[in-house]
């Protein structure tokens, strides 16, 4: 696989080395869900807390219900381990948390920008919290695991797809009421195949006119006509997985043409089903097609991964040059929903933390 990578910039060789040198990058995670993260010791901890029962309080027999472990690839199976996960936000201190530590999980892999995505409904319907005042705890525990950190976080609140227009509008409404540095955008997730985009046009519209930054899921259960809706309806800034664009050259070129990034997530996709083996995930096809492609987690605890894992994943499995992981940072350096006014900050950080790394800088410096 190795023989086919870029010679113009050096290349690990070795696993280890290869793995090495991807957690070493200052890294940046543009799609990672908070319920998606959960540690299993956390789980299990708070499960005997609050007495929640449980297939099993040993972390072992828990793992297949919470995590993809022999699972057949499948869409809706995957989805399913969200139904177990989304009984652990029982209270303030819980939901509070689970944020700390996701944002604590991600600084440890060198991730020193990370946007997490929440859905407020999720981590309220357990105890019937207000959607208000769940928002309020995941901000208020980001601010202090950013302070902890060093991780600059930004947070990004999900609609569900399978959601009735009402529920979306409050979000909506929560989003625009919340944004400043810390909530920046909507995103729009989940069943794909049953919920088109275009059912929630007017709440995204009201989103966007309110400043408020846009992504979606889509083009990963389904094919590019999903993708295109998202885009065409919802104004969508970036797309969540969104690989099967590239099976319309039409898609293509309007994501292209628009400047749409494309959050990707490849162990996610092979778990889904979205692609049938990592040798023939899209993600090397995407930078050649010079789409704004970038490299994500999506739900580190339920696909027991890592963005570092991720990278040696590419590098690896699906044969992606060096060269494109610092075009992959690039492209989600620009695409990033942070504030206007600290994007330079933010990009100077990466132009001195990228400094001892070969032809790096180079391509930060350069607007995709």
């Amino acid at each position: 696989m190795l023989r086919n990578l870029e010679i113009a910039v050096a290349q690990p060789t070795t696993k280890k080395e290869i793995w090495d040198w991807a957690h070493s990058l200052p890294k940046i995670d543009l799609h990672r869900h908070l319920e998606g993260s959960l540690r299993l010791d956390t789980l299990a901890e708070i499960a005997l807390e609050h007495g929640i029962d449980l297939p099993s309080y040993d972390i072992e027999q828990l793992r297949p219900y919470v995590q993809v472990t022999d699972d057949p690839p499948d869409f809706h199976r995957f989805l399913e381990k969200f139904r177990l996960l989304r009984r652990f936000y029982t209270s303030k201190e819980a939901v509070q948390r689970v944020t700390r530590e996701a944002i604590c999980d991600a600084a440890n892999d060198n991730i020193r920008y990370l946007e997490l995505r929440f859905n407020p409904v999720a981590l309220s319907r357990i105890q019937n919290f207000a959607l208000q005042d769940v928002v309020e705890w995941v901000i208020e525990a980001a601010e202090k695991a950013q302070e902890e950190t060093g991780t600059r976080t930004c947070l990004i609140l999900q609609i569900g797809r399978e959601e009735n227009i009402n529920i979306a509008n409050e979000i909506v409404d929560l989003a625009i009421n919340y944004l400043g540095p810390m909530v920046r955008g909507i995103d729009l997730a989940g069943d794909e195949i049953h919920y088109p985009a275009h059912l929630f046009a007017e709440p995204f519209s009201r989103a966007s006119k309110a400043g408020v930054k846009i992504t979606v899921h889509a083009g990963e259960a389904v094919g590019p006509d999903s993708v295109r809706s998202a885009i065409e309806f919802l104004k969508a800034e970036r797309i969540g997985h969104g690989i099967r664009s590239i099976e319309n050259s039409e898609v293509v070129q309007m994501v292209y043409e628009r400047k749409v990034a494309l959050e990707v997530c490849p162990t996610s996709n092979l778990q889904t089903g979205a692609v049938k083996g990592l040798s023939l995930h899209p993600l090397a096809d995407l930078f050649r097609l010079r789409l704004r492609t970038t490299i994500n987690t999506d739900d580190p605890s339920v696909s027991d991964t890592t963005l570092t894992d991720e990278y040696v994943v590419a590098v690896t499995a699906i044969g992606l040059p060096k060269v494109h992981i610092y075009q992959a940072l690039s492209n989600a350096l620009h695409a990033a929903f942070i504030p206007e006014a600290e994007f330079p900050h933010l990009k100077q950080q990466f132009r001195e933390l990228l400094a001892s790394y070969t032809g790096a800088q180079e391509i930060i410096d350069r607007v995709p």
